[in-house]
């Protein structure tokens, strides 16, 4: 019955059953077609080859995944920044432990740059995993022969010894070949120390500066002392370049009898001796600088033409022991709060906005740098939260407000300074905001010699002259994942004005 009914439509309307005939191949083949497609991508979602085995694959923001999967042009150039502090500070962190089993950074067909000895350049693909970490998500196939085992470029880069990572995130750099303004390139290790009573503090600078390596070219030891309701003292050496010895692949640094070495535990073993530059004393430095496991910065660098400028927080939070002695009289140091940082670039016309701080058992970095073509100027702050398990969280406030209503005193003039400043952000759900009440500031001229970075860091042709540093107490607040945040501390904060 049925075969006749079809035969009796098809006599009597033959073509209208025609383009019901035509419609329904139509679907069914958009159907096949559909499936076809389903079944493409679900074998490459299982194709460890393509996403490196695991259960999630981490990439950069903004990609097109299918151009990664087809191997399309824009895909040769994709990578991740900071990878390696990704997986220790983020996936590897014990904060994740009940939820990241395991973790396998890859390179997968990266386009890099051959230069051989005769001077031609080849275009080469690299792929590169660690055996280890790939075995565990299961993404290594099965060897004919042989071992594939972990060498220890592999093991540095997962598990590196505490000096190993001080050494990788702070050594010393040479001048882009593109750079303007050489003679300005200036980098440096910076420490902060404070007295557990909080009323003196010094900060020290071994500073390398001018056009490194092949022009005129010094560097400098600088040591101030402060002390609350008194005029700061000054102490420092000049070296010319012959007595400085600096590494890009360490963070040890010779600056004429000055030296900063980091000893296999981590522990930055600074020496230094310098003349005040009013009188004939002599400061003499022997400390032990212990910084916090997981309390650390990377690095991150901004470009801009021929501009570059670079800061990575070596010790954000640390300890230090040892002395400062002033003509034979010493301040000792047992557990005191420290703080060291690194900093590198050309800073001619440039300025910052900058604060660390302890805030009960958490520790924050707050900056911004303003290059002289206002390029950065008017980006948000960054702000970088750290606990005892290392990184929290990251926030991005978009202005700093000050109360200027302190009136201090440089070169003959008046300057007006911060009291209290204050930024508030928030991300999603979490919530933050920073107080800080300032119990001490000073201010140098940037356009004299005698600046308070060093003499580097002189005649930069400032719109806004003074640099301002202060000490002081913060207070955190805020919520990250669910969970309140606060505490209160004492930290160092700079500006310009």
């Amino acid at each position: 019955m049925i075969g006749l009914l079809a035969r009796r439509n098809l006599t009597l309307r033959p073509w209208r059953s025609a383009l019901l005939l035509a419609g329904f191949g139509l679907g069914v083949g958009v159907m096949i077609v559909l499936l076809a497609i389903g079944e493409a991508l679900l074998t490459q979602a299982r194709d460890e080859r393509l996403i490196g085995g695991g259960d999630v694959t981490v990439l950069p923001a903004g990609i097109d995944v299918e151009v990664m999967k087809t191997g399309g042009v824009g895909g040769l150039f994709f990578s991740i920044n900071n990878a390696r502090f990704l997986d220790l500070q983020v996936l590897s962190n014990p904060r994740n432990a009940g939820d990241v089993r395991a973790v396998a950074p890859q390179i997968a067909d990266k386009v890099v740059y051959l230069r051989t000895a005769d001077g031609r350049e080849h275009v080469v693909r690299a792929t590169a995993e660690i055996p280890s970490r790939s075995s565990a998500v299961g993404a290594v196939p099965p060897l004919a022969g042989g071992r594939w085992d972990d060498d220890a470029f592999d093991r540095r880069w997962h598990t590196p010894t505490p000096a190993e990572l001080r050494a990788d995130i702070d050594q010393f750099h040479l001048p882009p070949r593109d750079v303007e303004n050489r003679e300005s390139w200036a980098e440096w290790h910076y420490f902060n120390v404070l007295s557990d009573d909080r009323r003196r503090w010094a900060f020290l600078s071994f500073i390398v500066g001018g056009d490194v390596p092949d022009g005129r070219w010094g560097g400098q030891v600088l040591l101030t002392l402060h002390e609350e309701g008194r005029a700061a003292r000054r102490f420092s050496a000049t070296f010319p370049a012959e007595s400085i010895a600096f590494s890009t692949w360490n963070a040890d640094l010779r600056v004429g009898n000055g030296t900063v070495r980091v000893a296999q535990d981590g522990r930055y073993l600074i020496r230094a001796r310098a003349r005040a530059e009013q009188g004939n004393a002599e400061a003499v430095v022997d400390l032990s600088v212990s910084p916090s496991p997981g309390a650390y910065f990377p690095g991150a660098s901004l470009a801009s033409g021929g501009f570059t400028s670079g800061y990575a927080v070596a010790g954000l939070r640390a300890d230090v022991d040892g002395t400062i002695c002033v003509a034979g009289r010493c301040e000792r140091y047992a557990g005191a709060q420290a703080y060291h940082d690194h900093n590198w670039g050309v800073w001619r016309g440039v300025t910052w906005e900058w604060g660390a701080s302890r805030a009960g058992s958490y520790t924050f970095v707050y900056g911004r740098v303003q290059p002289p073509d206002g390029i950065g100027g008017d980006a948000p702050l960054f702000f970088y939260l750290v606990d005892s398990l290392g990184l929290r969280t990251l926030f991005r406030p978009a202005r700093i407000d000050y109360v200027d209503d302190r009136v201090i005193n440089v070169g003959g003039g008046r300057v007006r300074v911060p009291s209290r400043a204050s930024f508030s952000a928030v991300k999603g759900d979490d919530t933050l905001r920073v107080e800080l009440v300032i119990e001490d500031a000073a201010a140098t001229d940037t356009r004299e010699p005698e600046v308070e970075r060093g003499e580097m860091l002189a005649g930069r042709a400032l719109p806004r002259p003074y640099f301002v540093q202060m000490k002081g107490r913060a207070r955190l607040m805020g919520r990250v994942g669910g969970t309140p945040i606060g505490g209160e501390g004492y930290g160092f904060f700079e500006t310009y004005r």
